[in-house]
């Protein structure tokens, strides 16, 4: 069978086959569609977090006149929020109570996670369901129960009521179901040849779980610390519930306060506002990558 000849073009120069030519992208309308979607959601969420930024650099009557950029920067109104809602103090205290959350968060995340995937005892899968089954209680069910463990009306604690007290704050959030859920699913990914040859030197639990797992888990390791961090740090219902005066109150208690007292300083506000946030949106710009790929890799296979 004669192979088929090709039809020639003539190009500058040459004559190329006319499958060679190169066409030029087709524009699919369902793409353009999706991408008009993306767009718009993309404005939509902005929008709220622009307006914020903008008006927390306005001046009061360009507030009052609702205008959507400042003529003039005021970097001045982050300094006089600052000063007028003490938030310094606020900040401290948010900064302790965040640390001392995540300290105790990673320890029970990270030994509970690991006896779910890597130690075989009696009643697991069970303990591990029942683990589960908690994710699908709302947080404010569980609020009032809480709240008369932490006054000592149920269990007697330590020293009394942990009412207006730093364990008061911490102790109920350093242990969370979802967090061991995502470590315990990317232990279970490591292979047991590891465990074996860590066995065969002499290595146990403990050991293997401190020089061979984590240090090949940084990436699920750090997305619940970033989880574990923006609630810590958000955290506004549970600390204005348990805190009567200012001693323990975190930043976003404060934030509130301000904005109660500031009453139509609309300027003042957004530039609380803007303060408060601002750690989380650091720590999510540095931390970027690490946190998508450590949802990739941790998995969603039981």
């Amino acid at each position: 069978m004669a192979d088929t000849v090709q039809p020639l073009e003539e190009a500058p120069g040459r004559l190329v086959p006319v499958s060679m030519r190169r066409h030029a992208p087709r524009v699919r309308p369902m793409r353009l569609v999706l991408y008009g979607i993306l767009i718009l959601g993309a404005v939509v969420a902005i929008v709220p977090f622009f307006w914020m930024v903008s008006t927390s650099l306005m001046t009061l009557g360009e507030t009052i006149n609702r205008q959507w950029l400042p003529k003039k920067p005021q970097f001045d109104n982050y300094v006089e929020a600052w000063t007028e809602a003490k938030f310094a103090k606020y900040f401290v205290n948010s900064v302790i109570i965040t640390l001392t959350t995540l300290a105790g968060l990673l320890t029970t995340s990270i030994l509970a996670g690991y006896a779910f995937a890597r130690i075989r005892f009696w009643g697991r899968e069970a303990i591990f369901a029942i683990l589960l089954s908690t994710m699908m209680i709302p947080d404010s069910v569980t609020m009032i129960p809480n709240f008369l463990i932490i006054r000592g009306n149920i269990v007697p604690l330590p020293g009394g009521s942990w009412l207006n007290s730093l364990p008061g704050l911490t102790v109920p959030f350093m242990a969370n179901a979802f967090s061991i859920f995502l470590l315990r699913q990317f232990f279970a990914q490591i292979p047991w040849e590891l465990w074996d040859a860590a066995r065969m030197d002499g290595a146990g639990h403990l050991r293997f779980l401190i020089r061979i797992v984590l240090p090949i888990s940084k990436a699920p390791v750090l997305t619940v610390l970033i989880f574990g961090f923006i609630g810590a740090w958000n955290a506004f219902l549970w600390p204005l519930l348990i805190t009567t005066r200012d001693t323990w109150r975190p930043l976003m208690v404060g934030l509130w306060s301000f904005v109660t007292e500031a009453g139509p300083e609309t300027h003042l506000q957004m530039a609380g506002a803007v303060i408060t946030i601002f750690p989380v949106l650091i720590l999510y710009f540095l931390t970027q990558r690490q946190f998508t790929e450590g949802i990739a890799t941790s998995g969603l296979k039981g």
